[in-house]
């Protein structure tokens, strides 16, 4: 669609998050425009969203990062709508031979037999259980979730196995599965991260252009803790330099929401995220842009970003400390834990199935 990541036309972009789409590093040609061969202007629509399906060959992914506290994951979807232009995700949609950018967030992918996949390497004799997490690449509950159902239909799995969940998102659809994840709370089998970047309106709806405004995705926590399910608030990314003084208030009005444990994480710019990035902060926040990037190269050595365990997380430094010390003191004030109790692995069973023998007795 553009050459180089030359920034698309606001008219054409409405509501979304990244400016341009860089080809994908691993794209052999640069993304180029081409025109009819007619000189006169032409009307250009608007970038929709685009969702295929594909047919997975597995769905359950594991990990061995010291950094998470989890080693299996499943993700429903490629790519999100919500448009986050910080997200760290972005660059797995080069794999698909796609751009990181304006195509991440308009060109999206249904793992569509995600719930008949997850039930076969559940059922798996050599399958031994612990936590599955949801929601650590692309978000479950981004807006296709709602006539598509793959996240719920694979709750549904996970309820029937009895089976331990953690699940991360901006999204009010999660209110829809209450249902499902009351009575697994109840077991002590599921817990939520609620992600808040900014409590300010404005910022978010720039930031974060598809994502539920702050004061409700504040009260998606307040359902779901009333329903008994236990919400970690993420303060995630701490922007430095635009976002940082934030971190009391996010806090204080997570933990009056309900929430009881909070987490935090700085913005990291993995490959293609550091440029739309620094477009975007050029473009809506063009007299910060320059002490954010600053900070954020203070903290990673000089670099945009240093990808080492132990490291990319948090960044090095004096004002990584900062920010560490008041998120650690907010959290000692208010009262939130920064661990959350296990969740149960002893409940976990092979449902029954139809014609079993054991429906006779």
């Amino acid at each position: 669609m553009d050459e180089h990541g030359d920034i698309i036309d606001a008219s054409r972009r409405r509501g979304r998050g990244a400016l341009s789409n860089v080809a994908g590093r691993f794209e052999r040609l640069a993304r180029v425009e081409a025109g009819d061969g007619w000189d006169m202007p032409e009307a250009r629509a608007g970038v929709e969203t685009e969702l295929r399906d594909e047919s997975a060959g597995k769905i359950i992914t594991y990990n061995r990062s010291p950094d998470l506290p989890f080693d299996r994951s499943i993700n429903p979807y490629r790519g999100c709508e919500h448009g986050c232009v910080y997200c760290f995700a972005r660059p797995s949609h080069a794999y698909l031979g796609l751009s990181p950018g304006l195509d991440f967030e308009t060109r999206l992918v249904a793992k569509k037999n995600a719930p008949d996949l997850l039930v076969r390497e559940l059922a798996a004799r050599a399958y031994r259980v612990a936590p599955i997490a949801i929601g650590t690449n692309t978000d479950p509950y981004q807006p296709v979730e709602k006539a598509r159902e793959i996240m719920r239909r694979c709750l549904e799995v996970l309820r029937d196995f009895r089976h331990p969940v953690a699940i991360v998102t901006k999204g009010t659809l999660i209110e829809r599965d209450i249902d499902i994840l009351g009575p697994m709370a109840r077991d002590g089998l599921v817990r939520v991260g609620v992600s808040v970047t900014t409590l300010d309106n404005d910022v978010a709806r720039r930031m974060e252009p598809r994502v539920p405004r702050p004061a409700r995705r504040l009260a998606v926590i307040r359902r779901l803790t009333e329903a008994g399910i236990p919400v970690r608030i993420m303060v995630s990314p701490v922007v430095p330099g635009l976002t940082d003084y934030e971190i009391d208030a996010i806090l204080a009005a997570a933990r009056d929401a309900g929430a009881d444990a909070a987490s935090w994480i700085m913005l990291r710019l993995p490959r293609e995220v550091s440029p739309l990035v620094q477009e975007w902060l050029q473009e809506h926040q063009p007299g910060r842009a320059a002490k954010v990037m600053a900070r954020l190269r203070e903290m990673h050595g000089g670099k945009d970003y240093d990808s080492r365990w132990g490291h990319r997380m948090r960044g090095e430094g004096p004002h990584a400390r900062m920010i560490g010390a008041r998120f650690k003191a907010a959290v000692r004030r208010l009262g939130l834990a920064e661990q959350q109790p296990a969740l149960r692995c002893d409940l976990f069973r092979m449902p029954p199935r139809v014609g079993d023998q054991l429906r006779l007795f």
